[in-house]
């Protein structure tokens, strides 16, 4: 029997969506598995088996309609995901997986008698399907990032993922962005770009400036609407800035410093010719793109300065990790 399909699987600090995937790369039936601070269904520490158990309902609904014979295969990103072992290694966005080692992949697989499970990291299954599918198609070298609840990073180089000899290369979201007296990252290390640069990061960023009140020096003693905000997320900074709140810009401007200044470090190992940006954080483009071009462009090399572009995704927000952990599984 022809298997013409496979399914993939992207899994984030908030949902997990799943998608069943033909040979022309079309995603023809997908569900998205929610667990997020506003969500019912919540994972705790050592609830991983029960993560992976209603993982695998979700999968069974996605393949219901081809059944799971015609599947060739699943294929899964996930944060701290180790193509090797298939394992998640200490995921510190995922309670159930924080300081442990999750055997995502063989659970997944006893689940559906053996079936073939195939993980990576999730901005490395982004970074797949971009080139496959998005911006990156044709390139050989380029780095994927990923701005959501955290910062991750698919490196490509020779049209090659980077996984490195342990499996868990491409942590750039865990280089350290601040030196001296960083914010405390959910790494455990200090500084890291993550810490400023997802999502997280830049509500964090708005709320330490509110306290200071440096909202009232930025806009002619003018207050941020966000001071009135019980709790603020990036969303909230984006549309504040959209309605020229200086201050909502100016954390815009502080966050696209920072990745700008941390892209030219990125550049000078691997050379490549773009850096694509992908996740929730990108619908600001407006705020942080040019700006971001600009402070990477002023802090390169000057060899490579003008070469690399900025560029945003050109795959649905949801589409990138699945079609490029579903490539995963052919």
């Amino acid at each position: 029997m022809t298997k013409d399909y496979v399914v993939g699987v992207d899994i984030g600090g908030q949902s997990s969506k799943i998608g069943l995937v033909d040979r022309m790369g079309n995603i023809v039936a997908q569900e998205v598995m929610r667990y997020g601070a506003d969500s019912p269904r919540q994972y705790k520490e050592n609830d991983a088996e029960l993560f992976i158990e209603d993982l695998c309902k979700y999968i069974g609904r996605v393949v219901e309609s081809v059944g799971i014979d015609s599947v060739q295969g699943i294929g899964i990103g996930a944060p701290n995901a180790n193509y090797y072992t298939g394992t998640i290694e200490d995921a510190a966005n995922l309670l159930w997986a924080k300081g442990r080692v999750v055997y995502l992949s063989q659970g997944v697989s006893k689940h559906f008698n053996d079936i073939k499970v195939t993980i990576t990291n999730d901005a490395n299954a982004a970074a797949v399907g971009e080139m496959t599918y998005g911006a990156a198609k044709g390139m050989k070298n380029f780095i994927e990032i990923t701005l959501g609840t955290g910062v991750g990073s698919g490196i490509v180089i020779n049209g090659e993922v980077v996984y490195g000899a342990d499996g868990l290369a491409g942590e750039l979201g865990h280089t350290v962005a601040i030196r001296n007296n960083g914010r405390q990252c959910n790494c455990g290390k200090r500084g890291c770009l993550e810490a400023y640069a997802s999502a997280i990061g830049v509500a964090r960023t708005a709320r330490e400036w509110l306290e200071a009140d440096l909202d009232k020096k930025m806009g002619n003693g003018r207050e941020s609407s966000l001071r009135h905000l019980a709790d603020i997320t990036s969303k909230d900074i984006y549309d504040a800035a959209k309605e020229g709140d200086p201050m909502a810009i100016e954390v815009f401007d502080y966050t696209a410093k920072l990745l700008g200044y941390m892209f030219a470090d990125f550049i000078a190992f691997s050379a490549p010719e773009a850096i694509i940006l992908f996740g929730g954080l990108v619908k600001a483009k407006e705020f942080l793109l040019d700006k971001i071009q600009k402070y990477m462009d002023d802090e390169v090399v000057s060899f490579w300065r003008g070469k690399v572009k900025v560029l945003p995704s050109s795959l649905k927000e949801s589409d990138a990790a699945i079609l490029g952990a579903a490539s995963l599984a052919w």
